[in-house]
């Protein structure tokens, strides 16, 4: 009797065991297309005979059937790190792309509404002022090239400026999430502390934790630590973002003003803890890192190229047009005025069509060979050229980055989806093969039941 009994608890375990394993399955199933979601396994241990025995007894059993050990979240810790890892690269160099991208279309070169083409023009119009250096519409045509140029040069500047106010405000909106991200995960870590003690499955929790620990390193390049007790601390180029249940504060240090404004220091950051602040001093990566990065290095240096080439033209044709003589006699007149800050977005005309000083001799005589010098002084076409050629080698290389690095990230999410993705068609063999085995253990009580009815009701009646 007690072996037919103990049986009937074999199967009663089996009942329980496949029974959560159909239950893991459909969950698996109903979470195929959930955003960091990692599969569960369930993993079972034999029941078997007792460990110590009663004294002068043997166990005759066959074992007590099954129970499950553990449900499994199928994730590798390496590869969540070399997954963080590859993230915060790959938004660093796509944001960057981005930004470059948009301003090389607008840069606008090669084609013929760029500086290049005007500077062209501008040099055109001189060599036709010196065949004609009396007629009024080859004056009035230096004026309007020279407009065209300053004009153009102008909206360049005006492009780099209003790239430097996108990233601005990129990087203000960048570091909101990153402290909205921040907070979320140091919840997240309290929740799993505290179910944990409890002895509740914590894998949902570990799933959001992964999640935002991936998003901060996408942010900022944070470094994620797990611990034992399955929380995640993030570091920020050092400095500790987040700390178990606690949560820092990034903060734009400098660079930036509270409207998204420059002010007029370089792009640094720092971390609040309540009253302590600590500055970082290593470079941030991910989304943030690109965004400083552009505004302290990539868009000034383009913007200081470019003022360099107007500051370049002007003070070489002002230096010879104050050598010659306009209509009137007249001679010193700068052709170009500009702004010594910002020559690009500041440079115009500074004469009238009567004051182009096309003539090298005095008492307004029409010659028109100092035109002609000025149609060929100075170079400040192959500086610009140098300039633009710099930024599209530049554009290319960061195009070239974000398909290799691309490919790298592709690799590293394949390996952890390969790990830690629903399988449809093995979520249906494992449930299938749970509803058999369960099908079979409700058998083999209708088993004992039956011969359980013959011992109790059958059996010695005559």
């Amino acid at each position: 009797m007690s072996g037919t009994l103990s049986s009937l608890n074999t199967a009663l375990s089996a009942l329980r065991y496949n029974r959560v394993a159909m239950d893991v399955a459909s969950h698996n199933i109903a979470n195929v297309a959930t955003e960091g979601y990692n599969r569960r396994r369930v993993d079972g241990e034999s029941m078997g005979a007792p460990v110590v025995p009663a004294r002068w007894s043997t166990y005759e059993g066959a074992g007590s059937g099954v129970r499950t050990s553990s449900i499994v979240r199928m994730n590798d810790v390496l590869l969540d790190n070399r997954a963080r890892t590859e993230h915060s690269s790959l938004s660093y160099l796509q944001l960057r792309a981005t930004a470059l991208a948009r301003m090389e279309s607008g840069v606008g070169e090669p084609g013929d509404s760029g500086v290049s083409a005007a500077m062209a023009d501008f040099r055109s119009s001189w060599q036709d002022l010196a065949n004609d250096p009396g007629g009024n519409a080859a004056r009035g045509q230096v004026l309007a090239r020279a407009e065209s140029l300053a004009g153009a040069l102008a909206a360049q500047a005006a492009n780099v400026s209003a790239e430097m106010t996108t990233q601005r405000l990129t990087l203000q909106g960048s570091v909101a999430e990153v402290n909205t991200v921040a907070t979320e995960l140091a919840a997240t870590n309290r929740a799993i502390a505290t179910a944990a003690l409890d002895g509740v499955d914590v894998s949902d929790l570990a799933d959001t934790r992964d999640v935002l620990g991936l998003r901060l390193a996408e942010l900022t390049g944070g470094v994620g630590l797990l611990q034992p007790d399955g929380t995640m601390d993030v570091s920020v180029a050092g400095v500790a973002l987040v700390s178990g249940s606690t949560a820092g504060t990034l903060r734009i240090a400098t660079g930036v003003t509270a409207s998204g404004g420059p002010d007029g220091s370089p792009v640094t950051f720092a971390i609040d803890h309540g009253a302590t602040s600590t500055t970082l001093t290593a470079d941030v990566r991910g989304e943030v890192g690109a965004s400083a990065d552009l505004l302290n290095t990539t868009l000034p240096a383009y913007a200081a190229g470019l003022g360099a080439v107007a500051r370049d033209l002007a003070d070489t044709v002002n230096a010879v047009h104050a050598a010659g003589y306009d209509l009137d006699g007249t001679t010193g007149t700068a052709f170009f005025s500009y702004d010594p800050a910002d020559p690009a977005a500041t440079l115009t005309v500074a004469v009238t069509a009567r004051q182009v000083a096309a003539s090298s001799l005095p008492g307004g005589v029409l010659d028109g060979s100092n035109a002609d010098v000025i149609g060929t002084a100075g170079t400040p076409e192959g500086s610009y050229q140098r300039l633009v050629n710099g930024f599209g080698t530049e554009v290319a290389s960061a195009q070239r980055l974000v398909r290799t690095q691309s490919l790298l990230t592709t690799q590293v999410d394949s390996a952890r989806e390969q790990l830690s993705g629903v399988n449809l068609d093995e979520e249906t063999v494992a449930m299938l093969t749970a509803q058999r085995a369960y099908e079979a253990a409700a058998r083999v009580m209708s088993v004992m039941d039956s011969v359980l009815d013959t011992l109790i009701n059958r059996t010695g009646i005559g």
